[in-house]
């Protein structure tokens, strides 16, 4: 039986939804990932505000189980990559035989190594990238099966104008 779990780069997702004007609709978006892949557990990584509190809430209503990385403010931009914190979580997910396969929802070309890993380890179900333009080569060159969202947002998310 084959257990999924998914790991969602949470900032790399709402950029590119953005970017297209669309506003994610969290619950609809759980529940096209579950109906679609079944998975055991949807992880979504972001960076911590104090001031989300009652949107992290709402989230985890949605099904989601959140992981955080602590912000910082550099002048009047906040950081809060979650990188190294997905790419850890996803590892030791795996060592402990938490999934069988995975899927990975990024465009960004910093987790070619941890698609790598999973490849080799014959772990990775597939990548899901929130937006074909900008997903970054450095995923597209890897000989793996994306999926891009671009076709799917009106699934799960409202058109902005």
């Amino acid at each position: 039986m084959e257990k999924i779990n998914i790991y969602i780069d949470g900032n790399n997702l709402y950029r590119a939804a953005k970017k297209r004007c669309f506003k994610i609709d969290y619950k609809k978006f759980n529940g096209w990932l579950r109906q679609k892949y079944n998975p055991k557990n949807v992880y979504l990584f972001i960076g911590l505000l104090p001031q989300r509190a009652l949107f992290y809430e709402y989230l985890k209503k949605c099904g989601f189980a959140l992981i955080f990385k602590q912000t910082i403010s550099v002048g009047k931009t906040i950081k809060g990559n979650c990188d190294a914190e997905l790419v850890l979580g996803c590892v030791s997910d795996f060592y402990t035989k938490s999934f069988t396969s995975c899927i990975l929802i990024t465009g960004d070309g910093d987790f070619g190594c941890l698609v790598e890993f999973l490849v080799i380890n014959q772990a990775l179900h597939r990548v899901i990238a929130p937006d074909r333009d900008r997903c970054s080569i450095l995923l597209k060159n890897k000989n793996i099966e994306i999926t891009f969202l671009n076709e799917h947002y009106h699934k799960f998310s409202q058109q902005l104008t």
